[in-house]
């Protein structure tokens, strides 16, 4: 059973940081890419982040970029999302889902977890 379960999330200060984790299994972890993508109420998915697990190569939005990590341990299956200097337009249910790599729509990412919730607090 393929499954990516995210943990991590919770409140925090606008300028404070959450390390977000996507433990993933099921599936050959080597062979995807591992996207960050979060929502916020009333808005559409943004891709936030990508890792692929192949060659490490990484991609950040440019709303994140300088302010979020992305990482893998591909020992452990497992892709983190480090976010410092965090501020109130970052709260959003943050998902990762596996696709083939970088750079495609997100409809053509194959699997998804059920999502985190970060809120940051003004």
């Amino acid at each position: 059973e393929v499954q990516l379960v995210e943990s991590g999330g919770g409140l925090v200060q606008a300028g404070g940081s959450l390390k977000l984790s996507c433990a993933a299994s099921g599936f050959t972890f080597d062979d995807y890419a591992i996207v960050w993508v979060r929502q916020a109420p009333g808005k559409e998915h943004e891709g936030v982040s990508c890792i692929s697990s192949s060659d490490g190569s990484t991609v950040y939005a440019d709303s994140v970029k300088g302010r979020f990590t992305i990482s893998s341990d591909n020992a452990k299956n497992t892709v983190y999302l480090q976010m410092d200097s965090l501020k109130p337009e970052d709260t959003a249910v943050y998902y990762c889902a596996a696709g083939p790599r970088c750079y495609v729509p997100l409809h053509e990412y194959d699997y998804w977890g059920q999502g985190t919730q970060v809120t940051v607090s003004s």
